[in-house]
């Protein structure tokens, strides 16, 4: 799904996480940290972010594309306790349109898999 994920769909798709989280390099947190550099990163990707404590004990995990797919589809059951009050995005195309987004935000964009 990765390698035919329309990234301008998954733009789209991502403004409704617009509301919590920034986009752009250097962006500054808000009630969500930044997503910039986000795949392939580590769990507690952001210094200045105070994450959950689920999130915490996660901390060095990369954010890989299946990590990232399990998490979209359901903050809650991924991590028992996040702060992310985001029901998830059910279906799985949009979960890779939106994970293709994510991909893009680098200045080096993690290899599909």
């Amino acid at each position: 799904l990765y390698v035919t994920a329309d990234v301008k769909a998954g733009e789209a798709a991502a403004k409704k996480c617009a509301a919590c989280h920034s986009f752009d390099k250097g962006g500054a947190n808000k009630v969500g940290p930044n997503l910039w550099d986000v795949v392939g990163g580590k769990h507690a990707h952001v210094a200045s972010f105070a994450y959950s404590d689920v999130l915490k004990k996660m901390a060095d995990a990369e954010w890989s594309y299946e990590e990232l797919n399990k998490f979209l589809a359901n903050p809650k059951t991924y991590a028992p306790g996040t702060k992310m009050s985001f029901a998830g995005i059910k279906k799985a195309e949009e979960r890779a349109q939106v994970i293709a987004y994510l991909r893009s935000l680098s200045d080096a964009p993690k290899p599909l898999p």
